[in-house]
């Protein structure tokens, strides 16, 4: 795997009622260093935020002395630089060591066949060093693109083989940190969350320092639904690699999925602050704004989600979910129609259209529509709720609207 997780998905939010307005396709995604790892999550629940506080009248501020004061326009900060990629060398000048920089380097301009015959060369010379053994199941991985997603791959042979080299790296020195994080990547991807969290805990215990592993943890508690201990992991992460995207988008999905959306909204933005051109990480600080009922704040983040990812069907969906919020039905549906043209078997969108017909008393082409995404799971209570209240406004004789 690529040295720190990408991304962490949270379960679709869905509207199991025509009368209220339906929920995003696809809430925001978390990301921790490569291999991303996505982890389904409970839908978060909204929250009202409290009132403010009163504030009282702040006291002026003393004048500068002359010739000290800044410009009122003065830069804001910049952000800070993301963190360097992971390395195995340690810098100690031997043969192995310089083999393991080599592959190191390699491996970070993308080039894994390279790095695999670096961390080959080492592990001949070091044969008793855990790190090639590391190196080499992060090279394999990457270069075969193994699945990256939390459960996505049970039967991955890379991975399964990654599993046995790493636990021989382990019987070859239990305190090296980064083979008990590459083993909990390994079984989180395989879908063995109880193992994956022993590793992980292990290597924070090792490494407390080490942003990934804290990253790593957290995706572990958040794959078991431990929503609190999910959200201080990855809010140790962020402060350990403040320069990163990929942790506030984490931090901001386990803070999603635990209700607390301004929270969440907050850390989305310093995502896009430090990633102002990545589509997911728009799309994430909009959906997060919906989830804070916000549709003017979230649909030009939408938008550009949108056009920096034209094919993705779950943010033209979210982009549909906003129109709605905003009672703009002809735009939601219309939002919701080009997603299913680009993936028919988003059971969301399905559902979220059937609402929008629904609403507008087009009942028998919102009836069509909630068959699509029964079919596409028939055991999906969100479907059976609005076919139950479908029938309900049938039975009351509501009409089309003109």
């Amino acid at each position: 795997m690529r040295g720190s997780f990408a991304s962490l998905g949270l379960a679709a939010l869905a509207l199991a009622a025509c009368g209220t307005t339906p929920p995003a396709d696809a809430p925001p995604q978390p990301s921790l260093p490569p291999p991303a790892l996505a982890a389904p999550a409970p839908p978060p629940s909204v929250l009202v935020p409290a009132a403010p506080p009163a504030m009282a009248t702040p006291a002026p501020a003393p004048a500068p002395a002359a010739g000290s004061g800044v410009p009122l326009d003065a830069p804001a900060a910049p952000p800070p630089p993301p963190s360097p990629p992971q390395t195995l060398a340690r810098g100690d000048g031997t043969p192995a060591d310089t083999a393991l920089g080599a592959g190191d380097a390699a491996f970070a301009k993308g080039d894994f066949v390279a790095a695999e015959k670096a961390y080959r060369k080492a592990a001949g010379l070091a044969r008793k060093d855990p790190a090639p053994i590391v190196g080499l199941v992060r090279a394999h991985a990457a270069k075969a693109g193994v699945p990256t997603d939390y459960n996505a791959a049970p039967r991955d042979p890379v991975l399964l083989a990654a599993v046995r080299e790493l636990g021989a790296a382990i019987k070859l020195d239990d305190g090296y940190a980064p083979a008990h994080l590459e083993l909990g990547r390994s079984l989180l991807v395989l879908g063995r969350g109880d193992e994956a969290f022993a590793e992980l805990k292990r290597a924070v215990e090792l490494a407390p320092g080490d942003a990934e592993s804290h990253s790593a943890l957290g995706v572990a508690h958040l794959a078991a639904g431990r929503l609190g201990e999910a959200t201080r992991e990855l809010s140790r992460a962020a402060d350990l690699a403040p320069g990163d995207a990929e942790r506030q988008t984490n931090l901001g999905t386990a803070l999603l999925a635990s209700g607390k959306t301004a929270d969440a909204v907050r850390a989305y933005e310093k995502a896009v602050h430090l990633s102002p051109g990545d589509a997911r990480t728009l799309n994430d600080l909009g959906t997060a704004l919906l989830a804070e009922n916000d549709p003017a704040r979230a649909i030009p983040y939408l938008e550009q989600a949108v056009a920096k990812d034209p094919q993705r069907a779950t943010y033209r969906s979210n982009l549909g979910y906003a129109h709605h919020l905003k009672g703009d039905l002809p735009g939601a549906m219309a939002m919701y129609r080009e997603a299913l043209k680009l993936d028919d078997k988003l059971g969301s969108a399905w559902i979220n259209l059937g609402n929008a017909l629904a609403q507008t008393g087009q009942l028998q082409e919102a009836r069509e529509a909630y068959l699509k995404a029964q079919a596409l799971d028939p055991g999906d209570p969100r479907v059976k709720a609005v076919l139950d209240e479908l029938s309900a406004m049938e039975r009351a004789g509501v009409k089309k609207t003109p």
